[in-house]
């Protein structure tokens, strides 16, 4: 089976079947290949071997940006995802009584970033999704004057639902409020542009879907927000002239990376902009239709076998995330059943979640399935 990304540039592929990117993806040969020559210049020549990558952080942030329709000066590289939730939190100029809107089913790295806003009399405001998803009807009925920030995952981590953010900004925006995204859920996947859905702040770990190292991320933020948000966290990079050390006066870069603060991580940079590189060349359209074929073909077995289903299913609401399971099976036995088997998964007390990308098989989904079964039929 010809797929979107080619098998051949994943190592996994040859002694596991990998369905696990809504954990920690895998890197690339050419991001490998990438690394290891940064590794091999550092041992080398020190800063003389690592000066070059360095000077190519601006094409590193370019790439990134021009990854999900961002213009130059908008992108700056972080640690995580929480971090660039937090430069947000720290620097908005809030008011005693404003209030930022939330689902609560977010992961922690967008939540916690913004609970010690509290001690700041701000209202932190969970929308409740047992009673519905944060739909743009849902935020309209909840979003009030008071609201400053709508802050959401484009895609749920628990069960892969994706929002409409294009809807939620044009809600948002209405009432006065940024709309803020974690789209660790999403990008490498799915495709995104900044501008055309309207997003005001975006950020991610490179780790999952971006097929990149751990430790990294990128901040996104609109240009006109720049001097909007307080740099709360500056660093010894954050001003206008870096080198000239003992000008403690000077102000601040006009651009995004003034939130980088001190020594950005230049390996994981480097990561980020050869995985990205690698994924554009495959086409984030080819490969979302694929991730969706892949997970529509599984849910239907699922559904044959009697799996009870998490993930909504639908043509804008469907991710790379498929969370399911067995009234009569523990999730978490059959999930170690399946490693032992060679599926690598996430599995959970209320379920397994399957995260394939654009380089697994319909084959290798139909292997899952087949496993799936033959393990129920062995437990009757």
């Amino acid at each position: 089976m010809t797929t979107p990304l080619p098998r051949e540039l994943f190592a996994v592929t040859r002694s596991a079947k990998y369905f696990n990117h809504a954990a920690v993806g895998v890197l690339p040969q050419p991001t490998q290949q990438a690394l290891q020559e940064f590794v091999d210049a550092h041992a080398q020549a020190g800063v003389l071997g690592v000066f070059p990558y360095e000077r190519n952080m601006p094409a590193y942030r370019a790439r990134i940006g021009a990854f999900i329709g961002a213009r130059p000066g908008e992108v700056a590289i972080l640690r995580n995802t929480g971090d660039g939730a937090n430069v947000l939190s720290a620097g908005y100029p809030w008011k005693e009584g404003d209030e930022l809107v939330l689902p609560d089913d977010e992961f922690p790295a967008n939540v916690q970033p913004w609970l010690p806003l509290r001690k700041r009399g701000v209202n932190i405001r969970f929308i409740e999704t047992r009673k519905g998803r944060m739909t743009p009807d849902a935020l309209r009925a909840q979003i009030t004057p008071r609201t400053k920030i709508v802050t959401v995952s484009w895609v749920s981590f628990q069960d892969g639902y994706r929002h409409d953010l294009a809807g939620l900004s044009e809600v948002a925006h209405g009432a006065g409020a940024l709309l803020c995204v974690d789209a660790i859920q999403g990008l490498g996947a799915f495709p995104l542009d900044v501008q055309a859905c309207g997003v005001d702040a975006l950020y991610a770990g490179g780790a999952k879907w971006l097929l990149a190292l751990q430790g990294v991320s990128f901040f996104y933020l609109r240009a006109e927000l720049l001097d909007r948000i307080e740099t709360a966290s500056p660093g010894w990079r954050s001003t206008a002239d870096m080198w000239d050390f003992l000008d403690y006066g000077q102000p601040y870069v006009e651009d995004v990376t003034r939130f980088e603060g001190g020594t950005p991580n230049f390996i994981g940079a480097l990561s980020l902009a050869e995985s990205v590189a690698v994924i554009e060349e495959a086409g984030t359209s080819r490969i979302s239709a694929h991730v969706l074929g892949l997970t529509d073909r599984l849910v239907e077995r699922l559904h044959r076998l009697g799996a009870h289903v998490a993930s909504v299913r639908s043509a804008t609401e469907s991710s790379g995330i498929v969370t399911f399971s067995f009234p009569d099976n523990d999730p978490v036995a059959l999930g170690k059943h399946l490693q032992k088997e060679g599926f690598v998964t996430t599995y959970r007390p209320k379920g397994i979640r399957v995260a394939p990308h654009g380089y697994n098989t319909a084959e290798e989904i139909d292997a899952f399935a087949d496993a799936i079964e033959a393990y129920r039929m062995e437990k009757k």
